[in-house]
């Protein structure tokens, strides 16, 4: 089996359940063999639909469908490894804490996280925002305090619009001056839906 045999495994979203049940050996045997690098599946959400992307190392993206599926799996083939699988058992673990916090039986995530998406000035405001707890809200200027970087609240914004994986890194709780509800990638109402959900938007 050729690594990049690995994508073409995975079976359609609109496949019949047939060919579906007939390619669940061969997702088995990649994983055995350790062909894959990143397991992705889909799962409903009060948002849409997401994209969930899982390494060894962690979760390295969530994604809405409002961004194309073929983009996102070309930047992890790019930046990650090109060995990428639609297998729903690795991603069992993110999935379920993403569904139990939509449930709001979860607060806080326990996930271990692959910040291999992320530049290095990006992961250091993710990092602050992970700091950012449920139901709270920080401005661009305190996340841009919290890294020592007082002025850069405009490149923390840029940073914020190219988080790999909203929900669980919360770049929703981050807002305007005064509580203005600014940008959000993707798009205002899935970051209202999110804010209502954790009680910070009245």
């Amino acid at each position: 089996m050729k690594a990049n045999d690995l994508k073409r495994l995975a079976p359609s979203s609109d496949a019949p359940a047939l060919a579906r049940r007939a390619s669940e050996p061969l997702i088995e045997r990649a994983l055995d063999e350790g062909l894959v690098d990143v397991a992705v599946a889909s799962m409903d959400s009060p948002v849409g639909e997401l994209l969930v992307a899982v390494t060894p190392r962690g979760l390295v993206s969530v994604a809405f469908e409002s961004e194309p599926r073929d983009e996102v799996l070309e930047r992890i083939a790019r930046r990650v490894s090109p060995r990428v699988l639609e297998a729903a058992a690795p991603t069992d673990e993110a999935r379920r804490e993403i569904e139990e916090y939509f449930r709001s039986a979860r607060r806080a995530f326990d996930l271990r996280i692959d910040h291999r998406l992320m530049s290095a000035f990006t992961r250091s405001v993710l990092d602050a925002t992970a700091g950012v707890g449920f139901g709270e809200l920080a401005t661009y200027g305190e996340i841009a305090e919290r890294i020592r970087r007082p002025r850069a609240a405009r490149a923390v914004g840029r940073a914020l619009g190219s988080n790999p994986i909203p929900i669980v890194i919360p770049c929703h709780r981050v807002v305007g001056a005064k509580g203005a509800l600014t940008g959000y990638a993707g798009g205002l109402p899935r970051k209202q839906t999110l804010l209502r959900l954790e009680g910070s938007l009245a």
